[in-house]
């Protein structure tokens, strides 16, 4: 997710730190020479079934399921994939229509025509998995099937960001033969149409992944086979890379080793670093069943005391910038509203918002966090936290963590008073970094009901295309969160690569969503 355009103001575009030397990177590409391309990422699937993930597992989804829409390198915009062609057909953007390509078939030689979108769609609707994409399809009212290669999608309101979500992991199209329509499948026998097949699946451990021979789409296979390996930690991972067993390192490297790569070994080891602007976000949800969370004053004092520039330094050293709205510098209608309502951190007045509201302190809170999805600098992130409110003395904190499947099962169940959440867009659009978080059913677990932008501004910005034009919408929306502390923004993310000089295409790899593609990747021929 980097920035690009003025509408839709980012796109996967990376630059290379010079870490690299020698002249292997001048040569030609070659991709067969030395076996698989090996990528290490610390984030491992939850699950291999598309109805039940709403996560990072989207990351394998990419490369093995297909959609009917995705990112073609360097696109700002769904592009047809598994779709020939895709439009809305009405002038208020509630009928969306896609017609499939000629010939499509999944890895195991099954036809994939217009029944099997159909079906896919209605069973994530159906199956309805607490950690699954339907709510994604809050404005799908049906899915209509014609003939063998026409696909209709009848919207209950207006949408224009409809084909956004088409082109997310989540609606990625299975195999009716192979899926349950009303359960979630079970096993490692993935079933899909994308650019890869998986071959092997050791659950936490590592996915391989071979070019499927019975792909049609858009990607353009520099290589023949990934295998994904999947780290604990960012140290393990890098230790890997650096002893050769992986190629690539994708998402998770911690603060730490992104500067020693950067100011240390990397160009004496023939690594490269690549950085980029990112919109991934880290942000804080206060729980309403907690009655201290539940509090206004208390949500609002907390607001008032955190120092996001403490934590983008002091535990990032500066790889993540300090983020002060729910929308990310660089998508339409971003603002400073957290910044702008509070200042800067002040126990002063922290304790006037406590005590204006006849709260005595200290306030006791639990803020909980995952052990194992975003490297070590989480419990420093959250050690620093709990220093920072404790250090005003209006607030006695006590921090709690799980590893990540448990987690997401506890902050679904409502069981966290307060807890942390990263966040990377389902697609490249303002609405995806507010409607998945508030209106009784949403991605936290925490029913969140506010009107004025469930049922006022989100509709109305998704009557207009063109979403420059949703600039005020949004800045509303966003005033409304900073007024509420329901949703504290922290951070926002860059994104970081780091390889072999070897490989090539990792610049490119990255889609709006910073998904990696991994058909980008490829070797360099030495001279």
């Amino acid at each position: 997710m980097f920035y690009r355009n003025r509408s839709l103001q980012h796109v996967a575009v990376i630059a290379s730190i010079s870490l690299v030397s020698g002249c292997g990177l001048l040569g030609d590409e070659s991709s067969d020479d030395a076996g698989p391309i090996v990528v290490g990422t610390t984030s491992a699937p939850s699950t291999l079934d598309p109805a039940a993930a709403w996560d990072g597992s989207w990351e394998l989804f990419r490369n093995i399921y297909q959609t009917l829409l995705s990112y073609p390198v360097g696109a700002t915009t769904p592009q047809p994939d598994a779709a020939k062609s895709c439009a809305f057909t009405d002038g208020n953007s509630r009928t969306y229509r896609c017609e499939l390509r000629d010939g499509l078939k999944f890895s195991n030689g099954d036809t994939l025509d217009a029944k099997a979108v159909k079906y896919s769609i209605d069973r994530i609707k159906a199956i309805n998995a607490e950690t699954g994409p339907a709510g994604l399809l809050g404005s799908l009212d049906s899915v209509e099937a014609s003939g063998d290669k026409e696909v209709t999608f009848h919207l209950n309101q207006s949408d224009a960001t409809f084909p956004f979500v088409l082109a997310t992991p989540g609606m990625s199209i299975v195999d009716p033969d192979d899926y349950p329509a009303k359960a979630l499948h079970k096993g490692d026998g993935i079933v899909g149409s994308g650019p890869y097949r998986l071959q092997s699946y050791t659950e936490g451990k590592q996915a391989e992944l071979v070019r499927s021979d019975n792909y049609q789409g858009f990607a353009d296979r520099k290589n023949n086979a990934v295998t994904i390996r999947y780290f604990q930690d960012s140290g393990k991972m890098v230790q890997a890379l650096r002893a050769g067993d992986i190629d690539l390192t994708y998402q998770g490297l911690a603060a730490d080793d992104i500067v020693d790569l950067e100011t240390k070994g990397g160009a004496n080891e023939g690594l490269q670093l690549i950085e980029g602007a990112g919109s991934n976000i880290n942000y804080l949800v206060f729980n309403p069943k907690d009655p201290n969370a539940n509090k206004l004053a208390v949500r609002r004092a907390v607001a008032q005391l955190v120092d996001r520039e403490a934590i983008a330094h002091k535990v990032y050293q500066d790889t993540v910038d300090p983020l002060y709205s729910m929308v990310p510098s660089g998508l339409t209608g971003h603002t400073t509203g957290f910044f702008d309502d509070f200042g800067r951190p002040d126990a002063d007045k922290a304790a006037k918002i406590l005590s204006e509201a006849g709260i005595s302190s200290p306030v006791e809170l639990t803020l909980w966090y995952t052990s194992d999805r975003y490297g070590s600098d989480t419990a420093l992130e959250f050690k620093e936290l709990k220093r920072q409110l404790e250090t005003s003395k209006l607030f006695k904190i006590t921090l709690k963590s799980r590893p990540w499947n448990d987690y997401v099962q506890g902050y679904q169940k409502g069981e966290y008073p307060v807890f942390g959440r990263g966040w990377a867009p389902d697609f490249p659009d303002p609405d995806n970094f507010i409607a998945p978080f508030v209106g009784d059913q949403n991605a936290l677990g925490t029913p969140y009901p506010v009107k004025q932008i469930t049922q006022v501004l989100l509709p109305r910005s998704r009557e207009e295309s063109d979403r420059a034009n949703v600039v005020k919408e949004f800045e509303d929306a966003q005033q409304i969160l900073v007024n509420d502390a329901r949703l504290l923004p922290l951070w926002q993310g860059k994104q970081y690569l780091a390889g072999n000089e070897d490989i090539s295409g990792a610049e490119r790899s990255l889609d709006p969503s910073t998904i990696m593609m991994m058909w980008t990747l490829s070797r360099k021929t030495s001279w």
